[in-house]
């Protein structure tokens, strides 16, 4: 018992952040924008909403999705090595590669908004206190923007000392939740018919085009769902699970029927989450609005930490450009830190606070990243339990498919209204990996490395009749069987051979972690192979493992390309690959031995 109940706290503080402040936003938006709040309606709303969450979440992720890990780890980048390691056909894994990073791209795009409503939904809980309630619309968004502000600021230095804080907070928001919304059902106990997906149905047959259009707003309410399966390496599949299923989704259930016999006996309520506990609490309702802007905080810290990763990820797994890193704990290895990231994502909140400047406006902006996503991990698993033969798995996640592609729709319907957000950061995203990943592509191509059997040869003769530097060099190499140029310009062209020379080779694994090294052997007379082996979440202190292996260089040779071309397309490329960070910082490598080899490459 103790440990089921330590597995329910786990996660709570780290998964269920930007899930759990939804209710604070997703009913009173959804009936501004129906403009009646009728039993029928909010009967039908509720019903939309408990079996979005059943679906999309319970089904999609906590059941479905939680099945495909590797060495524990879950996610969308997970599910496509499942695809690309187990189905051989070349055009699945191509469509799955772009849909993978559409995925990504439209991740990123949720994580623009997801703070932004988060904080700003909490602070405009402000107006519900009389005193200032005509407190105007500006002040609230400089409030939220200080609030960013202070969270950004504090990514340098590690949020690991108050992580354990977390926890505790998102459980008495739970709590919080669940004691309002028992409060008002007893108020209202009909309400509770509102789980018959008929009403949900009925809803969305009467309303028409309107009542398909809530789903846009009703997407809100999933938002952070996927934190299910992406976070599953950091506490594991059960933790999750059980947090999940007995108690974050019970909690939320319970408020949002909460939420709805409260809008039903008062009809006129705008802010219904916030009026609900004013009602309630009174004069200790400033404590209710500590809490909110509390757990917000924590859903935008879950969803700054997930950018950090995903940005990690891309740059380690070669489909997209070096972004410097730092550790920013001892005991909390996901921890990291970017400050191009950070500050970034900063500014990005700022112009979606000044542009939107109300919830109401921002909701329609959120929802079409969350349902891309979702739509894409249910295509993901329809792939994967095909090929398994598992075909009930199959028909569940087609199921799954369709509600997402409903939402998908729905949500299409809001880009005028604020969706160009989501899509504009998708794209660039989306172009900056197609323009790196093909660019890095050519530049391989065009570089026409020698095959290691004519290498051999030149590298024989040069050994034995040159003047040999003492000491040890090192050269960065993919695989020993191709040879870059370079190699070949610094010992032929330039004659600069050493006693020892160690072609050095960084392998990215599959796996997210784990670092093995070693010499593989000696290739030959005066040339040896030494290989890293590494995890794609790993930081890499190749100057450290060198001095371990017992290398003691005194350079270490890398190519470094100079690009020519007049085609825009290379070009940006050229700008990209010259602000990144140099290859010796991005993997710690000694920076005084390092000796960067030009070979100029025209992409025409």
């Amino acid at each position: 018992m103790k440990k089921f109940l330590s597995d329910i706290y786990k996660p709570l503080g780290i998964v269920f952040g930007d899930i759990g402040t939804s209710p604070i936003y997703t009913l009173s938006l959804i009936i501004l924008l129906i403009e009646n709040s009728n039993k029928e309606n909010i009967f039908g709303i509720i019903s939309l909403i408990f079996w979005s969450m059943l679906v999309m979440v319970s089904i999609q992720y906590a059941f479905l999705s939680m099945r495909f890990s590797i060495r524990g780890e879950g996610g969308k980048i997970i599910l496509y090595e499942h695809i690309s390691r187990s189905i051989k056909n070349t055009k699945v894994i191509l469509t799955s590669k772009i849909l993978l990073f559409i995925g990504i791209a439209f991740f990123i795009g949720d994580g623009i908004i997801t703070p932004s409503i988060s904080i700003l939904s909490a602070v405009e809980g402000i107006k519900v206190i009389k005193i200032f309630e005509n407190i105007s619309q500006m002040f609230i968004v400089i409030i939220a923007i200080f609030i960013a502000f202070l969270l950004f600021s504090i990514q340098k230095g590690g949020v690991d000392k108050i992580y354990q804080l977390f926890s505790p907070i998102i459980l008495l928001w739970f709590s919080t939740l669940s004691i309002l919304g028992i409060i008002y059902i007893l108020k209202y106990p009909a309400i509770i018919l509102a789980l018959n997906p008929v009403y949900g149905i009925e809803f969305l047959l009467s309303n028409g085009l309107k009542g398909f259009l809530v789903l846009s707003l009703v997407i809100l309410a999933v938002t952070g769902g996927e934190a299910l399966y992406s976070d599953m390496g950091h506490l594991g599949k059960e933790p999750i699970r059980n947090s999940w299923f007995f108690f974050v989704f019970p909690s939320l259930t319970i408020n949002y029927l909460g939420q709805g016999a409260y809008a039903i006996i008062n009809p006129t309520s705008k802010s219904i989450l916030f009026e609900m506990a004013n009602s309630i609490f009174n004069e200790f309702y400033f404590i209710f609005l500590i809490i909110t802007i509390l757990a917000t905080i924590i859903a935008s810290q879950a969803m700054i930490s997930a950018m950090f990763s995903i940005f990690f990820q891309m740059g380690n797994i070669g489909i997209f450009p070096r972004i410097r890193f730092f550790h920013t704990s001892r005991h909390l290895y996901g921890q990291i830190y970017s400050g191009f990231i950070n500050w970034s994502l900063f500014l990005c909140i700022i112009l979606v606070l000044l542009l939107f400047q109300t919830t109401e406006k921002i909701g329609h902006a959120y929802g079409l990243s969350v349902s891309m996503t979702m739509l894409i991990t249910s295509i993901f698993l329809i792939i994967l339990h095909i090929h398994r033969n598992e075909l009930l798995l199959a028909s569940l996640s087609f199921l799954v498919f369709i509600f997402d592609l409903a939402f998908v729709i729905a949500s299409f319907s809001k880009v005028l209204e604020g969706g160009y957000i989501s899509l504009i950061v998708a794209i660039f995203v989306l172009f900056v990996i197609i323009n790196y990943i093909q660019g890095q592509k050519r530049v391989y191509e065009a570089l026409e490395p020698i095959d290691f059997k004519e290498f051999e040869i030149l590298f024989n003769n040069a050994y034995e009749n040159s003047n040999k530097i003492k000491g040890t060099a090192v050269f960065l190499v993919r695989d020993y069987r191709k040879v870059p140029p370079y190699v070949v310009s610094v010992m032929f062209n330039q004659g600069i051979i050493y006693e020892r020379n160690v072609f050095l080779s960084l392998v990215k694994k599959d796996e997210p972690f784990g670092i093995k090294y070693g010499f593989e052997k000696e290739l030959l007379d005066g040339l040896d192979l030494f290989k890293i082996e590494y995890g794609y979440m790993e930081f890499l202190d190749v100057e450290k493992i060198l001095n371990n292996a017992g290398i003691n260089e005194k350079v270490i040779f890398y190519g470094v390309e100079d690009i020519i071309t007049n085609k825009w397309f290379y070009k940006i490329f050229s700008f990209i690959k010259s602000i990144s960070p140099s290859f010796d910082r991005f993997y710690h490598f000694p920076t005084n031995k390092m000796h960067g080899v030009i070979s100029r490459v025209n992409l025409d």
